[in-house]
């Protein structure tokens, strides 16, 4: 499975925001977008020209990939299955990422970043319906219970995430700290999605 390895940091350098990638260091001053908000490499503190629209459409897409941890091939996917449903194509693509198993995982608290969420679908500490699932990209449908196996109960990560968050965070999901499960109570409507960024951006440039 192909997956991003260089520095997620940069990421954030690149679109000049924290897309809060790397867990509890975005929340400290150790963050580096504090002290380089600028983009990185040799030119990325120079002056630049205006930028285009094809240029603002592209930079809001790469920020939607990045944030939700994806890579080209599998966003685009997205993108036409979301275009296929009936709807507005921009909202129906932020609720298909939304439903995503690590989504979830990261939005129940049990885990600090997506990336680390990811880490604990692919190692096989989480059921679904009490079905061992360990495919992070897995559709996540209204009513599923997503929970922690019981050999897994005691990892560090997970309670040390979950002191993190506040109770009943999101409308959409139910969070049960003691039993380390979360059920997800119904597809978000796009307002409820705290997601910084223009999906309608993203329509419109792939529709070019």
């Amino acid at each position: 499975m192909a997956r991003y390895t260089d520095s997620v940091c940069k990421l954030c350098r690149r679109e000049k925001e924290k897309l809060f990638l790397k867990g509890q260091k975005c929340f400290t001053e150790k963050c580096p977008i504090e002290t380089k908000n600028y983009p990185p490499g040799e030119h990325g503190n120079s002056r630049r020209m205006k930028i285009s629209e094809y240029g603002i459409q592209l930079r809001e897409k790469q920020k939607i990939k990045r944030i939700y941890g994806l890579l080209e091939t599998q966003f685009r996917n997205y993108f036409f299955k979301a275009n296929k449903q009936k709807g507005i194509t921009g909202e129906n693509l932020v609720k298909l990422l939304e439903r995503r198993l690590d989504n979830v995982v990261y939005r129940l608290g049990f885990a600090s970043s997506r990336k680390q969420a990811r880490q604990l679908v692919c190692h096989r500490h989480l059921t679904v319906n009490n079905v061992l699932v360990n495919i992070p990209s897995y559709i996540v449908s209204p009513g599923d219970v997503v929970q922690i196996r019981d050999k897994s109960k005691k990892l560090d990560a997970i309670h040390d995430s979950l002191k993190r968050i506040k109770d009943n965070t999101y409308s959409w999901l139910a969070v049960d700290k003691a039993a380390l499960a979360g059920t997800f109570i119904e597809i978000p409507d796009r307002t409820d999605v705290p997601l910084n960024a223009n999906e309608q951006l993203v329509v419109e440039l792939y529709s070019k």
